[in-house]
């Protein structure tokens, strides 16, 4: 099939332009940035921003299937930051999909949906949108969401895939940050730190897409539904961060914080940066320190039953092959937190 990654060249869109290639598939990248290690692989590479609906349907010509991963992420920022990208780069991708004839969409969700500040143990996709939202991201991701699931027909089949907090080597964004701040004495374990989370490991979650992709060829039942993703093995989210580290080079974190001091001081931060009009990403906010003391685990049985889904990478083997990834690139000279 002919198919087309959005952010081909991020964390993500490189690990499924990688499957696809290495399948025989023939693969298009849409991106902002340059990537010439996708030109490498044979990858059609085009360059062009979420917001530019013409591009994008330049870019769908031809395919059978697009991958829609391209998103703008973080926790701090202004409403429209995220709304144009997020929002209105989803509605641009179903537009091209259609005007282009577009057989099947499968969209990178997450999570953070369905976060309302609590516990989430053990949820399935039955799980209802919060009627607040606690960030940017997870509010556009669920207007996203919905525009992507809602315009799922017989011409345009669609899912949505909700990967947690996918790492491993080549993580250009969650490992270098906790290694980054690890390293500066910047990081503390939230709460008590026995909080269980689910996590995806970088291979898991891009043969998750993959399977959604075929799925929705052959299962009408994988068509217009969301789907939680990762490895099914809830941890205690600071021993998991704690493995992390080690295995990036970094050292351990022992320091405490509670949740609620953590959540007064993300308080006060938000204040200043927005009132000074600061830019840059503050060390805390209360949504962060929710996420970081609460329980986030689910239940896959859905994608199990329905795109054929199983993680097949451990969290024990994928720790074990991002040493060796930061081992590989010592050897090359590059450092251990930097980004492939």
């Amino acid at each position: 099939m002919k198919a087309l990654v959005t952010g081909g060249g991020g964390f993500l869109g490189r690990a499924i332009v990688e499957r696809l290639v290495a399948r025989g598939d023939t693969v298009r990248s849409y991106a902002r940035g340059d990537y010439p290690v996708l030109t490498e692989l044979g990858v059609e590479t085009i360059r062009g921003d979420l917001c530019d609906a013409e591009a994008l349907r330049k870019a769908c010509a031809g395919c059978d299937v697009v991958f829609h991963v391209a998103a703008k992420a973080g926790v701090w920022g202004a409403y429209k930051e995220f709304y144009e990208p997020n929002v209105r780069g989803a509605g641009n991708v179903v537009a091209a999909c259609r005007a282009r004839g577009v057989g099947r969409l499968v969209y990178t969700s997450s999570p953070s949906v369905v976060f309302s500040g609590g516990d989430l143990e053990g949820v399935d996709e039955s799980t209802p949108y919060p009627a607040h939202f606690h960030s940017h991201y997870s509010e556009t991701k669920a207007l996203a969401e919905q525009q992507v699931l809602a315009a799922n027909g017989d011409d345009l089949r669609t899912a949505a895939l909700r990967p947690h907090l996918i790492w491993g080597p080549r993580d250009n964004h969650i490992v270098p940050r906790l290694v980054a701040r690890a390293k500066a004495g910047r990081l503390r374990i939230v709460g008590d730190g026995a909080n269980k989370v689910d996590s995806t490991y970088i291979d898991n979650a891009a043969d998750a897409h993959i399977l959604a992709a075929d799925a929705l060829e052959t299962n009408s039942k994988a068509a217009g539904r969301a789907y939680f993703i990762s490895n099914d093995e809830p941890w205690p989210l600071w021993e998991l961060v704690n493995r992390i580290l080690i295995a990036a080079g970094a050292p351990r974190i022992e320091k405490h914080i509670s949740r609620r001091a953590a959540r007064t001081l993300g308080g006060v931060l938000e204040f200043v940066h927005a009132f000074f009009r600061i830019k840059a990403e503050p060390l805390m906010t209360r949504f962060v320190a929710d996420e970081l003391a609460s329980n986030h685990w689910f239940k896959l049985d859905a994608a199990r039953d329905e795109l054929g889904y199983e993680p097949n990478i451990s969290i024990e083997e994928g720790l074990r092959r991002l040493e060796s990834w930061r081992r590989d690139e010592a050897r090359c000279g590059k450092p251990a937190d930097a980004p492939a």
